[in-house]
C-alpha cells in the first residue's frame, strides 16, 4: 500500500513541474494532492489545515520549500489524525493510503478546444464570397500574399488603360 501511496507521491509532485524530478513536493503540489485524492474534505481538513502541516514539517529540515516522501508520511498522517478522528494512526495510514491509491494529478476545468457549429460554418472556405474567395484556392488552401494583395502590372502603362502595347503599333 505504501509504495502505490509513493508512487501517487512521484507523480504529483513532478506535475506541472518540467525542471522536477519527483522526489521532492512544494506546497501547491501538496495541496493538490490532498485536495484531489480527498484528504482534504473542506469540513474537518481545510487547505489552511493542509498549508499549515506543510510548512511546521518545513521548518524541521531549516525553512525548505519542498518536502521529501518520509516527510509527507508524516505530514498525511498528521492530517489524517483530523480527518479520521478517533482511530489509531496506523488505521488512518491505511485510510490516507486508500484515498491516494492509483490517483493522478486532476486537469479539470484546463482549456479544452471546442468546435462548436458556428466555427465550422465561419472557418469553411467553399462559403466565402467576395474578396475573401480570392483569397483561397478550390481545395481551401490559403493563395498567400497573392490571395492578399492585388497585384500591380509594372509595365510602364497607367492602371486602367485598355490599350497596353498598342504604342509600338501606331508608330510603325
Amino acid at each position: 500500500m505504501a509504495s502505490e501511496a509513493e508512487k501517487t507521491f512521484h507523480r504529483f509532485a513532478a506535475f506541472g513541474e518540467s525542471s522536477s524530478s519527483g522526489t521532492e513536493m512544494n506546497n501547491k503540489n501538496f495541496s493538490k494532492l490532498c485536495k484531489d485524492c480527498g484528504i482534504m474534505d473542506g469540513k474537518t481538513v481545510t487547505s489552511t489545515d493542509v498549508d499549515i502541516v506543510f510548512r511546521a514539517k518545513n521548518m524541521e529540515v531549516g525553512n525548505a520549500r519542498t518536502i521529501t516522501f518520509q516527510q509527507f508520511k508524516e505530514a498525511v498522517k498528521e492530517l489524517g489524525q483530523k480527518r479520521f478522528k478517533g482511530k489509531s494512526p496506523d488505521e488512518v495510514l491505511e485510510n490516507i493510503y486508500g484515498l491516494m491509491e492509483g490517483k493522478d494529478p486532476a486537469t479539470t476545468g484546463a482549456t479544452k478546444a471546442t468546435t462548436v457549429g458556428a466555427v465550422d460554418r465561419l472557418t469553411d472556405t467553399s462559403k466565402y464570397t467576395g474578396t475573401h474567395k480570392e483569397r483561397f484556392d478550390e481545395s481551401g488552401k490559403g493563395k498567400g500574399i497573392a490571395g492578399r494583395e492585388e497585384m500591380t502590372d509594372n509595365t510602364g502603362y497607367v492602371s486602367g488603360y485598355k490599350g497596353s502595347g498598342t504604342y509600338d503599333k501606331k508608330t510603325k
